[in-house]
């Protein structure tokens, strides 16, 4: 082999080497339809998970769990069996609730559900609904500024939704006495399908309650009372009981 043809062999093996970018090629391409198969074979894969899991599963939550799949793989897989699961009219839907997404029964087939099951649903009282819309728009706060705004004593109310896991324990107030501080939990998202708080209703919505926290404002009586103890409401003003019994 003469001097020429060796250099022009070389300088092929080399451009045949080559990635495509450095051809002048651009960006290689993504194998669109290989991609939409992980896709696909993802979706029962998840779906199943799901349902294992009972209580809402967080995105990075699947990702680990699948070792292998990227999070934009997996949101993927989600909106096709979200919309799978809509359009095949199955008796379940993927909800985004309490910052993960769980599946869930529709609401129109409760009654035959709890039928199967037996017993009632849990319910909630007025006074669980109204503490729990203070807490959830206010949080965190402490027991004097809940029955600042409702009025009435809330000690067996708070203790129901403590039971309850509704509400939670979040610390306690840098005030006289040290109030303890009270805020919403994962089960409160659940129970009301919300995938987190800021997706709450505009405050205008709850009406005379709504008024009842924008007076409030962030003057709370009673917190210091100056004939009593630290935390407590003031004497003059003690509130009365709810006299609602728990449901």
């Amino acid at each position: 082999m003469n001097s020429q043809a060796a250099e022009i062999l070389i300088d092929t093996e080399e451009m045949d080497d080559e990635p495509p970018m450095r051809r002048g090629q651009g960006k290689p391409e993504t194998d669109a339809p290989a991609e939409a198969d992980d896709v696909a074979r993802l979706v029962p894969l998840i779906e199943g998970m799901l349902f294992a899991a009972g209580a809402p599963v967080p995105v990075a939550r699947l990702v680990e769990a699948l070792d292998g799949p990227d999070r934009r793989a997996v949101a993927a897989a989600l909106d096709r069996l979200a919309d799978r699961l809509e359009e095949d009219g199955r008796g379940l839907r993927l909800a985004r609730v309490a910052g993960g997404y769980q599946l869930r029964t529709l609401a129109e087939h409760g009654p035959w559900i709890r039928r199967l099951l037996g017993g009632k649903p849990p319910r909630l009282s007025r006074a669980m609904l109204e503490t729990l819309a203070i807490i959830a728009y206010r949080q965190p706060c402490t027991r004097p500024e809940i029955e600042a705004i409702r009025g009435v004593d809330v000690d067996a109310v708070l203790s129901t939704l403590l039971e309850r896991r509704m509400v939670r324990i979040l610390g306690r107030k840098e005030a006289p006495g040290r109030p303890i501080l009270y805020g919403t939990t994962k089960d409160f998202l659940e129970v009301f399908s919300l995938p987190d708080l800021e997706a709450l209703p505009p405050l205008r919505d709850l009406g005379e309650l709504a008024d009842a926290l924008q007076a409030s404002g962030e003057a709370v009586p009673g917190e210091a009372a100056s004939n009593g103890s630290p935390g407590e409401p003031a004497p003059d003003g003690p509130p009365k009981s709810d006299d609602d019994p728990a449901e």
